[in-house]
């Protein structure tokens, strides 16, 4: 990451567009917004367009604006987010969304710097940096003629690739850290300091939403002052079901329901330490940061065998 930021602070000088590669969640738009930040064109707005948002046939509309008359609705002319970018930048967060016509209008606009509005004859001339950022393989969606090639070429005078978060496990804690005390402003609360066993078990997930994903995990735990839930989504790669055979029905009280669910979630998190540690439950005890003779109790109360159940072994045949 130091040097997708080293490189980052030199692209940001230059007039040229960027592309920003990388999965879902690794931080792109934080990274465009660090190029605006740090570039002559900061005095103007970073408008972001989110493509897959907006549908093709409103797209354009949408990016370019349109005159009065336009079209059924068009009552009054309505300029683009390409001209309120002016003088600023405009950043296309999964360009690969694009259609085809729609791509051979930005293709233009990146050329020469003009594009007309719909329904306009004039055309307009604007100076705006341009940064676009996608999950995708755009050399594959070229060759399956989804994306055009020169507008490819146009977009990636400059590259940045950003890894995802499991290749990033050294910045884990820090990332981390931020959120908390981000969070812990947020929502005026106060919480302790993720746990070793914790962070251990964060290293070994494999953050398929990367740091998008990490970021909800320690909204989670700073709202609800716990590590057991965060520790169950952790072991399970998925957060738990522990609602089953609770009423809502109104026949018990929110306090009852409350316990009874705390305790299933108690033995869901229970259940899956000792399985990730082969029942070894001296070790089970260490990473859920209990006693051994507590683990011993909850395992009892959890109503949980207190040894790994192992299936019964055939007797042998008879011999003749």
């Amino acid at each position: 990451m130091r040097v997708v930021r080293a490189r980052a602070e030199k692209v940001a000088k230059a007039q040229v567009p960027v592309l920003i590669l990388g999965e879902s969640g690794v931080g792109k738009e934080v990274v465009a917004r660090y190029i605006h930040d740090n570039s002559p064109w900061r005095t103007g707005h970073f408008v972001k367009v989110s493509c897959p948002a907006i549908p093709g046939t409103l797209l354009e509309s949408e990016l370019f604006g349109y005159e009065k008359g336009a079209f059924t609705g068009a009552f009054a002319t309505k300029p683009g987010r390409v001209e309120a970018a002016q003088d600023g930048t405009l950043f296309l967060d999964e360009i690969a969304e694009i259609e085809g016509d729609l791509q051979a209008k930005l293709l233009q606009l990146l050329q020469d710097g003009r594009y007309s509005r719909i329904g306009g004859q004039e055309e307009i001339h604007t100076e705006v940096r341009v940064i676009c950022a996608t999950h995708r393989k755009l050399e594959d969606e070229i060759e399956a003629g989804k994306f055009r090639q020169d507008l490819y070429f146009r977009i990636n005078v400059v590259s940045l690739r950003l890894p995802p978060l499991r290749e990033r496990h050294n910045d884990l804690e820090i990332l981390v850290n931020f959120f908390i005390d981000f969070y812990q402003r947020e929502y005026d609360r106060q919480v302790p300091p993720i746990s070793s066993e914790t962070m251990v078990l964060m290293r070994r997930y494999p953050w398929p939403g990367n740091i998008r994903e990490l970021e909800n995990f320690v909204k989670r735990f700073v709202i609800l002052g716990s590590e057991d839930v965060i520790r169950a989504d952790l072991l399970g790669h998925g957060p738990p079901k522990v609602t089953t055979g609770i009423p809502l029905d109104g026949s018990m009280s929110l306090k009852k329901i409350t316990r009874r669910a705390t305790l299933e979630l108690e033995r869901e998190v229970i259940l899956r330490v000792l399985e990730a540690n082969s029942w070894n439950r001296k070790r089970a005890a260490r990473e859920l940061n209990i006693s051994y003779r507590a683990l011993l109790y909850k395992i009892r109360q959890a109503g949980l065998p207190p040894k790994r159940e192992r299936p019964a072994v055939a007797a042998p045949p008879p011999s003749d």
